[in-house]
């Protein structure tokens, strides 16, 4: 079996983060393992409190999985401090972490938060050039350009742009877009785009955790990058498609409702 890491935050709502990575990798037959950067009290409402994890325990939870499981790849989500996103990418170099999938976590759908500004250079420094693929939506490739993307020329210029900061490959998505939705994905030579549709929901929850997730799941499972990225779209299209209306706010998106097909739930 096939096994990936996500080195991200804890969702108490189970929507997003940890607990929607290894939701995704289950429904891609994958075991999925993880280590916790930080713990959220959240819910469908918002982000109300932020624990983050110490770097002792961080660098310890990753030695013991790199010391003991074959990883397959990794996927990183919420690293909010600096001294977090350096004590991850020394490891990661430490033990040649293959297929690593950047999702550059900044703030949540509420607002809150989840990057220190302080932390942002040591992210694009760090752990950009260690990803095989980044995954940033249009309001975080602006941060990491200092760019305004209201097109997707502008896309186009902003995959340029960061790609020229050490990943090997690029995703923009264009779920902020006010047209239809499309990512884009670079690759040093070549743009792909990938078409989609708005679903009408507000049901969106760990839609950016669930996306990489997928990349990070196919790239295991021996598919090529932009063969992982499609599969990934059909997946995360099919999951907002049958999201969830859990809680007061934006729910989450179904996971598992193949598998919830299947069963006759």
């Amino acid at each position: 079996m096939r096994k990936v890491l996500t080195i991200a935050g804890s969702d108490s709502c189970g929507g997003a983060g940890i607990q929607a990575d290894l939701k995704t990798f289950a429904a891609h037959g994958i075991y999925g393992m993880s280590v916790i950067t930080a713990v959220t009290a959240q819910n469908t409402r918002g982000v109300f409190a932020v624990q983050d994890i110490s770097v002792e325990v961080i660098s310890q939870q990753i030695e013991a999985i790199f010391t003991d499981i074959e990883v397959d790849a990794v996927k990183i989500g919420m690293v909010s401090q600096t001294e977090t996103i350096t004590t991850i990418a020394k490891k990661l170099v430490e033990y040649q972490a293959k297929n690593i999938v950047v999702d550059p976590v900044m703030v949540s759908k509420s607002g809150y938060y989840l990057l220190q500004p302080t932390a942002r250079e040591a992210l694009i420094k760090t752990l950009l050039p260690l990803a095989l693929i980044v995954t940033p939506n249009i309001p975080e490739a602006e941060v990491i350009t200092n760019m305004e993307i209201k097109t997707t020329k502008d896309m186009e210029k902003a995959t340029r742009l960061i790609y020229e900061m050490g990943p090997q490959n690029v995703l923009v998505k264009g779920g902020h877009l006010r047209e239809e939705p499309v990512d884009i994905l670079f690759n040093g030579k070549e743009l792909r785009c990938f078409a989609g549709r708005r679903i009408q929901t507000r049901n969106t929850h760990g839609t950016g955790c669930t996306l990489s997730s997928a990349i990070a799941a196919n790239l295991a499972g021996g598919y090529s990058v932009e063969d992982s990225v499609f599969f990934a779209k059909d997946y995360i299209t099919t999951a907002i498609e049958h999201s969830q209306s859990i809680g007061k706010g934006v729910g989450p998106v179904n996971h598992f409702y193949n598998l919830y097909k299947k069963a006759g739930l």
